[in-house]
């Protein structure tokens, strides 16, 4: 994980420009090996877009649902999928409203030693490819994967 900090003595506080960039390369490489086009969003912990990117041939509905699932997973820290099971909660489903909430697989939070600092949206292939791309690209930048991935 990069962390852009010297001596690595204060703690990461949101994603870095570096950081998000190489999770939309990462990103990208892993949806090219799987076969799909992606566009892919990254946020800082306060649901401000850091990056984004989206490859030729991903439609162009996949830029807003990234940019949606990134957001989500930030304001949270909490992947995207999970929200099918909490909107099934009578209490929690009138969120289901808000605009921007995405309940569909491809969205995480970047996780910096336990500590939400950022979000990764992905979006092109099924909920499936998008998750795996998604992950593939945090565990190879050495953030840590949420504990119910």
């Amino acid at each position: 994980m990069r962390t852009d900090t010297s001596a690595n003595t204060t703690p990461v506080q949101a994603v870095s420009r570096t950081a998000a960039a190489e999770l939309i390369a990462a990103v990208r490489a892993a949806a090219d090996r799987i076969g799909f086009p992606a566009a892919v969003a990254v946020f800082d912990p306060g649901g401000h877009l850091k990056a984004f990117d989206r490859a030729d041939g991903a439609p162009f509905l996949t830029a807003e649902v990234a940019v949606d699932k990134a957001w989500t997973a930030a304001s949270f820290g909490i992947p995207t999928h999970a929200w099918n099971g909490y909107l099934a909660d009578p209490q929690v489903t009138p969120l289901a409203g808000h605009p921007r909430l995405m309940a569909v697989g491809g969205g995480y939070p970047v996780l910096a030693d336990g500590r939400c600092v950022g979000g990764l949206g992905v979006s092109g292939g099924s909920y499936e490819q998008d998750r795996e791309a998604a992950e593939e690209a945090l565990a190879a930048l050495g953030f840590d994967l949420p504990a119910d991935r």
